[in-house]
């Protein structure tokens, strides 16, 4: 289905459950967003892909944290995912590189563990995003002391995804008259509990890793932004569930960027910032 029959389909399935006014309220919390999984032949989502080298303009520094170059983790081709993503972010966005200090992997520089003392995981520095034009980017060689992960192709399934449980936005949400007080202080709960076989809904994403959408947090934690901003004018980059070859991020090696919505809408992927899962 496209979007937009999608989200009708998502509609009558929380109307069903909810009534068609909290059903509708509900819904607009909803955010297009794509369950990343290992492509087969010719599923690939454009370039998307974890590890592999970062795509990114000629003479584009590489990001740096204490001194240390960052790792290339992921990359995701907005090129491929545009039709979902409406007027989200500015046409021909191209590629967007998400680089992270990798402290835990195998491979990781000696130092990096030193330098978590002073950049922890969710400090600015500690993880970075650039954009490259899919037409001038080009795959770039990383310097010493940098980890390289094996790359590894992604299909991208789209459809939409809802606040985890404890994310603040829900504290946005009219409930309506009838919900007593143990509903308002847990409204995640309260809706969760409402919405029966929540998992056979129209568009819901099947993976643990996640691009735009909205973050999912396992350790019942939420997300971690700069001290005093307010999360609900960030929008969701990318979830990496847990691999292998890293760990990043709190409990269960979670890791998230996010970027502030108006930043986002005007291209400026300097203002991307690392949102882990910490409890």
């Amino acid at each position: 289905m496209d979007p937009a029959a999608t989200l009708t389909a998502l509609r009558s399935f929380c109307a069903e459950r909810l009534g068609a006014e909290l059903a509708a309220r509900c819904v607009d919390l909803a955010r297009p967003g794509f369950s990343l999984t290992k492509a087969g032949a010719g599923e690939a989502a454009g370039h998307s892909r974890f590890g592999g080298r970062a795509l990114l303009e000629p003479g584009t520094p590489w990001p740096t944290c204490g001194g240390l170059p960052l790792s290339l983790l992921a990359v995701l081709d907005t090129d491929a995912l545009a039709p979902w993503l409406g007027d989200l972010l500015p046409a021909g966005t191209g590629l967007l590189n998400f680089f992270a200090l990798d402290r835990d992997s195998p491979q990781c520089d000696p130092a990096a563990a030193e330098l978590s003392l002073a950049f922890h995981s969710d400090d600015p520095q500690a993880g970075k995003v650039i954009a490259a034009r899919s037409g001038q980017a080009v795959e770039t060689q990383p310097p010493a002391r940098s980890s390289v992960f094996a790359p590894v192709a992604w299909a991208a399934s789209p459809g939409f995804a809802f606040p985890d449980t404890w994310d603040p936005v829900w504290d946005t949400l009219d409930l309506g008259p009838e919900a007593d007080h143990m509903a308002q202080a847990m409204p995640g709960m309260h809706i969760e509990g409402l919405l029966t076989e929540w998992s056979q809904r129209p568009g819901a994403p099947d993976s643990e890793d996640i691009a735009f959408g909205r973050p999912g947090f396992p350790t019942g934690s939420s997300p971690v932004l700069p001290s005093g901003d307010d999360p609900n004018l960030y929008h969701h980059l990318l979830q990496l569930s847990g691999q292998d070859e890293w760990y990043l991020g709190g409990d269960g090696g979670w890791m998230h960027w996010s970027i502030p919505t108006e930043a986002l809408r005007a291209g400026d992927f300097s203002r991307a910032v690392p949102t882990p899962d910490i409890w």
